[in-house]
């Protein structure tokens, strides 16, 4: 893991002292950033998301959908996982702790926002960083490839029925309009972009791919640190009236996670996937592509929500968590493998 990723979590306290700062001390600019919308695009976010997940889409190549076919029982368990558990069990978990646990000590306005932003987070697996998560596990790096681009590919069409789906069923109002938008705007414009970037470097060797990924993945991280300053600048006062909001938020998110790793690892080993497979594809099960989440949350609901701010507290967990899913599949690599050696052993008897 680079620097910027492996203390994610520390630039995010600071951007969050940062924000808050700025937002008490200069409120008059704060207020004109936020004020510089286009169809309810903020122009000064939507830029710093495309600088954010740009460089993240350069790494993907769509053209490893071929080997899907190879480990097509640790894609299926990652496509049951992403699409068909993964955001419903984080609706389900928002329901129980925000309208119930949690609510009498958050503010009633903003239950609706809060499931919306953990919808939202769920609703989008995790792209660039599976491949970090991936290569600290041993992870098959094919496998990694084919399901981060089959992810990537379906998200193109399901991200916004299953959000409106999930927000319809959590009685909270849809704006298809705004939602169809922000797909646009930040996975298909994205995606298009990346690909003819991709391809004209490629076309000069893998190594001007490499070696423009290193130069510009600086600035994806700091489109990150720059867009969470700029959205703690808005909720500033919420935190500061509300201080335990963040933690109450990340309860619900640290269970998805563990839920849904647990879930990923435990099929790959009942249907007999290598661990190198098995490991990738509870990974992604458990992350989020929370740059996509932010960039909707904002769009849809704006930058004082509780929306925005969930996603947010995803990112603030994102790393420590998935270091310790991490540490947790390596460690119990023995484990796993001795109920694959099983499962053959009684399958060669059975033949």
């Amino acid at each position: 893991m680079s620097f910027f990723e492996r203390y994610l979590s520390a630039w995010v306290a600071l951007c969050i002292v940062a924000g808050i700062g700025l937002g008490q001390l200069l409120p008059g600019p704060v207020q004109a950033i936020g004020a510089m919308e286009v169809a309810r695009v903020n122009l000064p976010v939507g830029l710093l998301i495309w600088v954010m997940i740009i460089p993240m889409l350069l790494r993907i190549d769509f053209g490893a959908l071929g080997q899907v076919r190879r480990h097509w029982r640790g894609i299926g368990v990652t496509l049951f996982v992403n699409w068909a558990v993964k955001p419903f069990s984080m609706a389900l978990l928002g329901w129980i702790f925000v309208r119930h646990v949690f609510a009498p000590w958050l503010p009633a306005e903003q239950h609706d926002s809060y499931i919306a932003g953990l919808i939202l987070l769920a609703a989008a697996p995790c792209t660039a960083m599976v491949f970090v998560w991936s290569r600290l596990t041993g992870g098959h790096p094919l496998f990694t490839l084919s399901q981060v681009a089959l992810n990537d590919s379906i998200m193109v069409f399901a991200f916004a029925p299953i959000v409106a789906l999930l927000l319809g069923l959590s009685a909270i109002s849809v704006p298809w309009d705004t939602l169809v938008t922000s797909v646009v705007l930040y996975i298909v414009i994205p995606v298009v972009i990346a690909q003819v970037i991709r391809r004209a470097l490629l076309a000069r060797g893998a190594a001007a791919l490499e070696a423009a990924l290193a130069r510009i993945g600086p600035w994806s991280i700091g489109a990150l640190l720059a867009t969470l300053v700029l959205l703690f600048a808005f909720q500033g006062r919420a935190i500061l009236t509300q201080p335990l909001v963040i933690a109450m938020l990340a309860l619900p998110i640290l269970i998805q996670v563990v839920f849904n790793a647990g879930l990923a690892y435990w099929l790959n080993r009942r249907v007999g996937e290598a661990h190198e497979v098995a490991c990738p594809s509870a990974l992604i099960g458990a992350s989020n592509f929370f740059e996509l989440a932010v960039a909707a949350a904002i769009s849809l609901y704006g930058f004082e929500s509780g929306a925005a701010l969930a996603t947010v507290v995803g990112v603030l967990i994102e790393v420590p968590v998935m270091l310790v899913v991490v540490r947790v599949v390596n460690r119990t690599r023995g484990w796993y493998e001795a109920g694959g050696a099983a499962q053959a052993s009684e399958a060669s008897r059975t033949a």
